[in-house]
């Protein structure tokens, strides 16, 4: 944590809310106002600390103190533009020294007008000169790669007064109320968890009195209560308008309803306002079971764990059955008025993203395409006879810049198939791309039904003793079960064998969320490892006399 003002106080916030997300967070402050010395100084405590994420909060008074009380609005515009330069700097000595998450807070807008209504017409305004700042803050992030912590926009929607008080300001330097420490520390930790792969994946709904009023089995799609013409049909369109844009950006979306099955996909099928359609939602459980069961169900089909599950349900009755059967299902507390389920779902962050990628707005489509496969794998008696069916080509290339951001973020969220845990985002990527000694693989798999997009990735280094070392093998959990680990394996060895090493050598550090794959070397044909006194397993393949593993999956060299 590093800033011009007093930050001391938003420490127990950042570790409390870390704790919500089960990761302990370390915490090193650096001195009053020594933002800049912290940064470069060579004998910083930065360097040893080393640092997985860096906060840079710079407060409206610093950030303006260099604006003249008197400015032209050319001198305005040439402080502006030395203001950004030197959090520029900032942000590029951090990412250059010690290769982390850099998070910036945009400053909390508290500053007096001077002007009134029309403030931008006073070319000294500090409070237009600090609202063109959080302006410029959002572009600048994006080119550089920083993650914003958007406090102005906390602060148009909770009121200036909960976040900031003018006197603890004077009295202690605190451009953050200590009032408002707990979501402070729960807005940033979701930054960091959306970085280490941590946000939900999928918002499982339920239907009546949650997307539209009334019971549609009672009373048929046209009687149900939606849309316009009335306030509580317009409140859960907004509910669905919501939703809908969640899964735009890659939200996958599911139903679970005590229903009979034609009548809860009745309104999604012929409603005139109904803006959820049967193409959005990737796994619909209708029935008369327990909920916990059917969420189970919807977690095997779509390929997740129970913990990317959101929960949306207006009976506390299953709200309360599925937290004591699935505690790790995110079961939001829905209010009785559907007009606060948006602002419910937004200020619980269960979606917290740092970038939205073609693949993220693609996923609902895959999940259908899935969908499609069971229902060609139900038709096939023989596994084998089905993936053949499949026609699955498997697509390979060295890591590619217009793919950096779909690959950080396959590092960052795949949890279950990762096989060392390890995690890097874009910088670090582009960075292994200019290693000469890294070989870094991406793969795409398409199949009748469609492209899945970039489904895996392998990081690996030829070593001095002749072997490939992968470092990781991370693949998306939605195409388990065809082989594409087989085909992957091909690739490497035929990639060994053309740069004449020996041996192929991976390794495995087992944790409570990889067990899907603790035996995976094995089934690929490895050595018995071999453990290392920190507890990761290393397994050898020798090249000499290996025979490829054969797959339905044709393998093809993606054009760079």
């Amino acid at each position: 944590m590093l800033g011009s003002s007093t930050i001391s106080h938003l420490e127990a916030g950042i570790r409390v809310a870390g704790l919500r997300r089960a990761l302990r967070v370390e915490i090193l402050r650096g001195g009053y106002g020594q933002y800049w010395q912290e940064i470069f100084a060579d004998d910083s405590p930065l360097k040893s600390f080393a640092p997985t994420v860096t906060l840079l909060t710079l407060d409206p008074w610093h950030l303006t103190a260099g604006l003249p009380i008197n400015a032209t609005t050319a001198q305005r515009d040439t402080v502006l533009a030395e203001t950004l330069s030197r959090i520029i700097r900032c942000w590029n000595g951090l990412q250059e020294r010690f290769r982390c998450q850099v998070i910036q807070q945009v400053p909390l807008p508290v500053l007096e007008t001077d002007f009134g209504n029309n403030e931008h017409r006073l070319p000294a305004s500090r409070a237009d000169f600090l609202q063109r700042i959080n302006f410029e803050l959002r572009g600048l992030s994006d080119t550089k790669g920083v993650d914003l912590l958007s406090l102005d926009s906390s602060v148009a929607q909770d009121g200036c007064k909960l976040w900031h008080s003018p006197a603890l300001w004077f009295r202690a330097k605190q451009e953050v109320s200590p009032v408002a420490s707990p979501v402070y520390g729960d807005r940033l930790v979701r930054l960091i968890a959306a970085k280490m792969g941590r946000s939900s994946k999928c918002l499982v709904l339920d239907l009546d009195n949650t997307l539209w009023g009334g019971v549609v089995g009672e009373c048929g799609p046209d009687r149900i209560e939606l849309g316009q013409g009335s306030a509580a049909g317009e409140a859960f369109l907004a509910v669905q308008r919501y939703v809908l844009a969640l899964n735009a950006r890659g939200v996958v979306l599911a139903v679970c309803s005590k229903n009979d099955a034609d009548k809860a996909m009745s309104p999604f099928q012929s409603h005139p306002e109904m803006l959820l359609r049967p193409h959005h939602i990737a796994s619909f459980k209708a029935g008369w079971g327990p909920k916990p069961d059917a969420l189970r169900e919807i977690a095997a089909e779509l390929n997740l764990g129970l913990d990317a599950l959101v929960f949306l349900d207006d009976s506390a009755f299953e709200r309360g059955l599925v937290r004591a059967e699935l505690p790790e299902v995110a079961v939001p507390e829905v209010p009785e008025d559907p007009a606060l389920i948006p602002n419910l779902l937004g200020d619980a962050g269960y979606f917290e993203a740092l970038t939205v990628t073609k693949d993220d707005r693609n996923r609902t489509a895959t999940y259908q395409a899935n969908r499609q496969r069971n229902v060609l794998k139900a038709a096939h008696s023989d596994l084998g006879a089905y993936l053949a069916d499949l026609g699955m080509v498997l697509e390979w290339r060295s890591f590619a810049v217009k793919d950096l951001s779909r690959l950080a973020q396959l590092s960052g969220r795949t949890n279950q198939f990762n096989l060392t845990g390890r995690r890097r985002d874009r910088d670090e990527i582009r960075a292994l791309m200019d290693h000469p000694s890294v070989l870094g693989l991406q793969f795409r798999l398409r199949d009748r039904f469609g492209d899945n997009g970039i489904i895996a990735m392998v990081v690996a280094r030829v070593g001095p003793d002749n072997c490939m070392h992968i470092e990781n093998l991370q693949m998306s959990c939605r195409v388990l079960g065809r082989n594409v680990e087989k085909a992957i394996l091909t690739v490497l060895a035929a990639e060994a064998r053309r740069l004449g090493l020996q041996a192929i050598i991976g390794e495995f550090i087992p944790s409570s969320q990889n067990t899907l794959v603790k035996d995976l070397y094995s089934r690929l044909g490895f050595t018995k490892p071999v453990k290392s006194p920190d507890g990761a397993l290393f397994h050898t393949l020798a090249l000499d006399g290996f025979e490829m593993p054969q797959t339905s999956i044709r393998i093809e060299k993606e054009a760079s």
